[in-house]
């Protein structure tokens, strides 16, 4: 097993190493004798590189001996943009931070190869749906293998108990949803005769997520749309999205939402919500397990829950923004300079193809059977040792090229359910049209430019302005430099159809 190198975590800027060559693998792709090892530059999100047999099993597997230089997360972006302006890559680059100008240059610079042409060649990467395809393209191009990730993992979870409480049905439209609140709100549905409930829980990032999802469901579309004219438009300038923050005020100023909702952390919302004071978030549809784990030996411990995954909004048919670029995680990208020939690129190809085939994500999901986990008679992985697991098996995870390989049924009622609604998501996700084109303006300015618009969000939100207010700092966001970014992408949009 090649040795782990932390020290070359200087070296490397942050991304993921991980290699390998021609395999044992059970695709059938092409096959290289040049080519035995393969390096690969991989993030870290655990505390320390993995231990254990684990990256073994994977170079039985593949027939490869890999490389890993691990990168602190925290640490990724400036060890990044060295290591890409140097050109001190490895032969498969983790490249995760999508908008990352630096990373976005590169890609389009030439330095990396285009995969498109190669990847009908190998069973696996020819099934990559065509929305993640299109959603990895820069300039048109495919500068690496997409991480494959589900599309979109957003719904509205509601308090099944509080409904049954109330004699209440399942909301599926906005406007039973709007009912559901304000009877959560007024009508005492834990039965303790206090008036201490409201409806939604909200937190300080709904701008980017909760209310950003509940967008979607008015017809606006995901950060931008194209119009008939084929001009692109960020999405807060469409009617259906002011559309919806009217109606999200309305719930705000009735007070069927928590009145501190700017402020609140993620942590805070799920304390909240644990603790009996709401029933309704806007929020990705695994989290329900966290509540239901924290509940577990409060008051609150027999709180049931729906997951709901088809609102739908008067004449809009059902849809679902993307919460994951769509269902795209940044590119395994492969560097010239590092693998020189198509006879090494098609060794690199196939290691990634291998890596998505079941027993190798399971290696690096769950592990080693009989080590890290074993198998129960409903077919539930339970695992052996929590701590083991986390040192020899959770560093990966961040590393799997997909995440669709399969899913492990769950002791969980709750974890099987997020998995199937999830699933279920993938036919009505709305992706950002302007992924896979190029502004260099959005690049240089929109971090900053954005600032504003969700301020006035917050402010429209809480009564400090009316919509005209929200109208002017849409102008105060063209003039500074949003309508270049709207010119920008118009012109690269119209110039590839």
């Amino acid at each position: 097993m090649k040795k782990l190198k932390v020290a070359s975590l200087l070296l490397c800027a942050g991304l993921f190493l991980a290699g390998c060559g021609d395999g044992g693998g059970s695709s059938d792709g092409p096959e290289s004798d040049e080519k035995t090892s393969i390096s690969w530059m991989a993030m870290l999100h655990t505390a320390s590189p993995p231990s254990g047999d684990v990256t073994q099993k994977l170079e039985e597997y593949t027939g490869v001996e890999i490389d890993f230089t691990w990168v602190p997360d925290a640490s990724k972006t400036e060890r990044l943009n060295a290591a890409l302006a140097s050109n001190s890559l490895a032969d498969i680059v983790s490249l995760t931070e999508i908008n990352n100008t630096t990373v976005r240059s590169s890609l389009a610079s030439g330095m990396f190869w285009d995969v498109e042409p190669y990847l009908e060649e190998f069973p696996n990467l020819a099934e990559i749906s065509e929305d993640r395809l299109e959603s990895s393209r820069i300039d048109g191009h495919i500068y690496g293998v997409p991480f494959l990730k589900p599309i979109a993992r957003y719904g509205v979870l509601v308090r099944k108990d509080w409904l049954d409480n109330l004699g209440l049905d399942v909301p599926s439209t906005l406007e039973e949803l709007s009912a559901v609140a304000q009877a959560f709100t007024e009508g005492d549905p834990d039965g303790n005769g206090v008036d201490d409930t409201v409806g939604f829980v909200e937190r300080d990032e709904s701008f980017n997520v909760g209310f950003r999802s509940l967008s979607g469901y008015f017809g606006a579309d995901n950060w931008f749309t194209i119009t008939d004219d084929d001009e692109v438009m960020p999405s807060f300038m469409q009617p259906e999205y002011k559309e919806a923050m009217e109606w999200f005020r309305n719930i705000y100023d009735n007070g069927w939402m928590n009145s501190d909702f700017a402020v609140m952390a993620k942590n805070d919302q799920k304390n909240y919500i644990v603790q009996g004071r709401g029933g309704i978030v806007l929020s990705g549809l695994q989290e329900v397990r966290n509540y239901i784990d924290d509940a577990a030996g409060t008051d609150e411990e027999h709180m049931e829950w729906v997951l709901i995954n088809d609102i739908v909004h008067e004449n809009v048919e059902r849809r679902i923004l993307s919460d994951t670029n769509g269902g795209m995680g940044g590119w395994l990208a492969i560097p010239k300079n590092n693998v020189e020939t198509e006879e090494d690129l098609r060794v690199v190809l196939k290691f990634i193809n291998d890596l998505m085939d079941e027993e190798p994500f399971t290696l690096m999901t769950q592990g080693i059977e009989g080590v890290h986990y074993e198998i129960d008679d409903e077919g539930v992985y339970v695992r052996l040792d929590d701590t083991k697991w986390q040192q020899e098996v959770q560093p990966f995870s961040s590393s799997r090229p997909s995440e669709l390989v399969t899913v492990f049924p769950s002791s969980n009622p709750y974890v099987n359910l997020a998995n199937e609604k999830i699933r279920e998501n993938e036919e009505f996700a709305v992706i950002n049209p302007t992924q896979s084109l190029t502004s260099e303006t959005y690049d240089r300015s929109w971090s900053s430019l954005i600032e504003g618009i969700s301020d006035a969000y917050y402010q429209y939100m809480t009564g400090e302005i009316e919509i005209d207010g929200f109208d002017t700092a849409i102008e105060t966001f063209l003039r500074n430099g949003g309508q270049q970014i709207i010119d920008e992408f118009t012109e690269d949009y119209r110039s590839q159809q």
